[in-house]
């Protein structure tokens, strides 16, 4: 088969479409053939190399896809040839005491697939069927690739670990990217009154048609600023804060008191200063999130298959050019996510 790999970390130009051994299911496995994929900026950090990551090479990156049923592993009950399924890429023991809890995403062995081990950018992919859902009819396939990672991440942070109620005040910060975009639309859903920011009028636009009722321009305009104006010198209730380092100091300051800050990421880096003088004096809460449980996925999926929620999706390009779609993430083009599509399904 023909799949998206590299033998090394590194720049865009490590990555290759070329052949790739045929996967074959474990017992415990489905054979998908994959429709379609979807990048998120875990495909980047993945191929520049993180630390502590040790892969086998080449290694198939992608943590987003969905397809076809081709063939099932013996130990397989809930799927069968035919079925239309999508992947949800976090990996879990099922026996640790975070799992006997419920809490797999706590799971001391969590992994995720694309990340840790193979992903399933190529024309097939052997997945746990623990890691996949079923996709009904009529949903479109670069909808069913672009969903589970973002909105499952989305949903638990703003609705389990953030606690969100109706009539809060959230700060979306990077509403444009996947899980900002998701985090909107689910916040606008929770009843909260959404603040966003985006780097361009364009995407700020797009922010608002996705149900953000104030926008921010963070290229022009000091959103901490911006949202102590906008709020009465109150502050929000809630930050969502996937960009790290650079953005950090400012949501601790948009927060009011009592307020917290809910991160799934540090894109900008991991350590900024701590501001443990405002944490303590205004009763701060930092909140670490990350991906979502089986149960979370189930919910929050079935909004985006009802059409509820909506994956925006802001170019599909086969997966032959992949490492343009690296550059569109790295650059931070557009609203929404990018989808890779097999070249033999590809139809431009």
């Amino acid at each position: 088969m023909k799949a998206v790999q590299f033998s090394e970390h590194g720049d865009r130009d490590v990555i290759e479409y070329d052949e790739f051994p045929d996967p074959t299911p474990d017992r415990d496995e489905v054979l998908v053939d994959v429709k379609a994929g979807a990048l998120n900026h875990l495909d980047v950090w993945t191929r520049k190399g993180l630390p502590g990551l040790d892969l086998d090479m080449p290694h198939v990156p992608g943590s987003d896809a969905a397809g076809v049923v081709l063939e099932v592993g013996e130990n397989v009950t809930r799927f069968e040839p035919g079925d239309r399924v999508a992947v949800s890429a976090g990996v879990y023991c099922g026996k640790c005491e975070f799992c006997r809890d419920g809490e797999y995403s706590m799971c001391v062995n969590y992994h995720i697939i694309g990340e840790h081990v193979r992903g399933v950018h190529g024309e097939r992919a052997a997945v746990p069927e623990d890691n996949l859902v079923e996709v009904p009819t009529g949903v479109e396939w670069e909808t069913a690739a672009a969903a589970p990672l973002v909105f499952q991440t989305a949903w638990r942070m703003l609705l389990n670990r953030g606690d969100l109620d109706a009539g809060e005040k959230v700060l979306v910060l990077g509403a444009s990217g996947g899980v900002g975009h998701a985090a909107v639309q689910i916040a606008d859903y929770a009843g909260a009154e959404v603040y966003a920011t985006a780097s361009s009028d364009e995407k700020l636009a797009y922010a608002e048609e996705v149900g953000a009722d104030y926008t921010i321009n963070y290229d022009e305009n000091d959103f901490a600023a911006e949202i102590r104006e906008l709020t009465g010198k109150r502050g929000v209730d809630m930050v969502v804060d996937h960009v790290g380092a650079a953005t950090y100091p400012d949501s601790i300051k948009s927060l009011a008191k009592g307020g917290r800050v809910v991160t799934c990421g540090a894109t900008t880096g991991p350590n900024p200063g701590a501001s443990l003088n405002r944490i303590f004096w205004n009763q701060l809460s930092v909140i670490g999130s990350t991906m979502a449980n089986p149960g979370e996925v189930d919910d929050v999926l079935e909004l985006v298959w009802d059409g509820t929620f909506e994956p925006r999706i802001r170019e599909t390009l086969p997966m032959s050019e992949t490492a343009s779609a690296h550059e569109l993430l790295e650059d931070r083009e557009g609203f929404g996510k990018v989808v890779v599509v097999p070249d033999s399904e590809y139809d431009g």
